[in-house]
């Protein structure tokens, strides 16, 4: 970048390729397959990825990713000539197709498409001279088995695993999930939530509505915060100090009210509920142990650096999504913050706090 700051973008996505689709569908005939109702998409266990009728609607397939001209995601170097015209210096992709992973119901099945699609995206992350990083996928709902995707994950360099907002049944503080939030503590993987609409996920909030838009209105920012409050106030950082959370794609403007309100209760009657949180929310910020990403144009990051710092925003693009801003992402950031935040408050939101929280390895810069 001509300003000298490097951008490190905290959350892009990958495109998985007709090939990975392929692969599935032959190994798992009788489980993962093609549509056949005239509708694009794929069947898992006999349900459609994604839904895009009815209430919680996903985004339709053909209508997923930007319609800006010259956008390349299929191949590295594609995204390395996209990130390029964007001023993008490094990015951590995540899923797409594969943010389902936690919602496939046979044990067997999800460790095997996790471990088919942690491979393919570590192989193409592995051909991008150390500038794409990949997030894993695992089987969360199925203990043992998420530990073990995730270890190996780790072996193949990935550098976060994705978490969904809620689980079937389960909140996040589940004390079932502890060994697996453990097991990332130990290993030094961060961890990713991410939802989307459409994928089987639990219906927060957006059992409301059938259009796709208001759906996707309130599903992020209501996911994270049903995440938020059961990380936090179900003890999770307390029992796992060192863990990193991340809570993507809903932007940060949301993250001082919340936490103020998640104080006021914690405040008033935190001893409600049996071995939760012993310190202010805001306190899990200040630790490290929660970041979030900011959207390209949003304003309200100088108000939230002078809120809780500027260690807890890391910029993402959501590239090559319908609702990223490629190839304008960097040009936004930085004309929305340029002149309002400090040079070392910019630098830090544009790249550092995405390159620690990830811990990716530096990388000399021409």
């Amino acid at each position: 970048m001509a300003t000298g700051v490097e951008i490190v973008d905290a959350d892009a996505h990958m495109i998985e390729p007709p090939s990975l689709f392929g692969e599935l569908m032959t190994r798992f005939p009788d489980q993962i397959g093609i549509r056949t109702d005239t509708r694009l998409g794929v069947l898992v266990e006999g349900r459609p990825y994604p839904y895009y009728e009815g209430p919680g609607a996903g985004c339709p397939p053909q209508n997923g990713m930007t319609d800006a001209p010259g956008v390349d995601p299929g191949s590295p170097a594609g995204v390395l000539a996209n990130a390029d015209v964007d001023g993008i210096d490094a990015m951590v992709m995540f899923p797409s197709f594969g943010l389902c992973v936690p919602t496939i119901e046979d044990p067997a099945l999800g460790s095997a498409v996790a471990r088919i699609y942690n491979t393919w995206a570590a192989d193409f992350c592995s051909r991008s001279d150390g500038r794409l990083f990949a997030a894993a996928v695992v089987p969360i709902e199925h203990g043992d088995d998420a530990i073990a995707v995730m270890t190996e994950a780790r072996e193949l360099g990935l550098v976060c695993t994705v978490v969904p907002p809620a689980l079937k049944t389960r909140n996040l503080d589940h004390g079932d999930l502890d060994p697996f939030y453990a097991a990332a503590a130990d290993m030094g993987m961060a961890l990713g939530v991410h939802g989307a609409p459409g994928i089987h996920l639990p219906k927060i909030g957006v059992d409301r509505f059938t259009n796709y838009i208001q759906v996707h209105c309130i599903s992020f920012p209501f996911d994270q915060m049903t995440a938020m409050t059961a990380l936090v106030s179900g003890g999770v950082f307390d029992r796992h100090p060192s863990l990193r959370v991340a809570f993507l794609e809903a932007g940060v403007g949301w993250l001082p009210w919340f936490m103020e309100r998640l104080h006021e209760h914690y405040e008033s009657r935190g001893d409600w509920i049996p071995g939760g949180w012993r310190k202010p929310p805001a306190e899990y910020v200040a630790a490290g142990n929660i970041v979030v990403t900011c959207e390209p144009d949003e304003k309200s990051v100088p108000y939230v650096v002078e809120m809780l710092g500027d260690e807890c925003i890391m910029f993402a693009s959501d590239y090559p999504h319908w609702d990223g801003a490629w190839p304008h992402a960097t040009s936004e950031l930085l004309a929305h913050n340029e002149g309002r935040v400090s040079d070392g408050t910019l630098a830090r939101v544009a790249g550092a706090n995405a390159r620690r929280f990830y811990a990716l390895p530096e990388r000399a810069r021409p």
